[in-house]
């Protein structure tokens, strides 16, 4: 009797670790998804995030993996699928590197259009794994505007652009790179913010509206697809004073 007793627990014991190992092994790896604007709001600014009809409003979207192991659970370290939606006819999306692991860096880029203007612009963004789903919901304030500064911001980006490709050329930036800009923030403000895109670094360029030597110009850069924030950035202290540029900090709120 005991023998047969013992040989039932053993049974039942390593059933319950066969049972154990295969939910382990055939449960979906859990993971958690991060959504940041870019560039972030300094903290002189409301966070309500505001656009007009046209602005290319860049966000970036990471993942990790949910639990400390790194091994063995199904779908552990492998592609979450990022999409983004809005509302009818509001705007367009487009998810640039669409499916990423732990370390990369999704950009969802959303572009209002004119029925969007005076209303309130609600984009969810998705990711989805082995039938698990994160969701995150963006909140824009669409007002009526345009982007006035355009020229005024490729003018200050040019400022760096020569200096860049003498004293970092492995960026591999250039006065050949092509560049894809958009205003960042509609409202007129002391400092004026814009953003540049080329195929493989965003340029957060902004300047101080203000007379000499307090007219500075800066820029950030931030590699795309592997940094959720700028790795880089420059500053000329003074325009009018046309001084080089020379290396600063990032600051935290960028």
């Amino acid at each position: 009797m005991r023998i047969r007793t013992i040989v039932v627990v053993l049974i039942v014991v390593v059933g319950a670790v066969l049972s154990g190992v295969a939910w382990y092994y055939t449960t979906p790896a859990p993971f958690t998804m991060h959504v940041t604007s870019r560039p972030s709001t300094p903290p002189s600014q409301s966070e309500n995030i505001h656009s007009i009809a046209g602005q290319r409003c860049v966000f970036l979207v990471g993942v990790a993996e949910e639990d400390g192991w790194p091994h063995g659970r199904r779908g552990v370290g492998t592609v979450v699928n990022i999409a983004a939606t809005a509302p009818g006819q509001l705007a367009t999306i487009t998810v640039h590197l669409q499916g990423i692991r732990p370390g990369q860096v999704a950009e969802v880029v959303v572009i209002p259009s004119e029925a969007s203007v005076n209303q309130t612009l609600i984009v969810t963004i998705t990711g989805t794994r082995g039938g698990l789903k994160q969701t995150e919901t963006i909140t824009l304030e669409v007002v009526m505007g345009e982007d006035g500064v355009g020229a005024y911001a490729t003018e200050m980006r040019d400022k760096f652009i020569p200096w860049l490709a003498r004293s970092h050329p492995e960026f591999g930036i250039t006065r050949e790179t092509e560049w894809i800009g958009t205003i960042v923030n509609p409202r007129i403000l002391v400092v004026m913010h814009y953003l540049f895109l080329s195929e493989g670094w965003e340029l957060y360029v902004t300047w101080h509206v203000t007379i000499p030597p307090h007219d500075w110009t800066r820029i950030y850069l931030r590699p795309r697809f592997t940094e959720s924030r700028p790795a880089y950035a420059f500053e000329i202290p003074s325009v009018t004073g046309q001084g080089e540029p020379h290396a600063i900090d990032v600051p935290d709120w960028v």
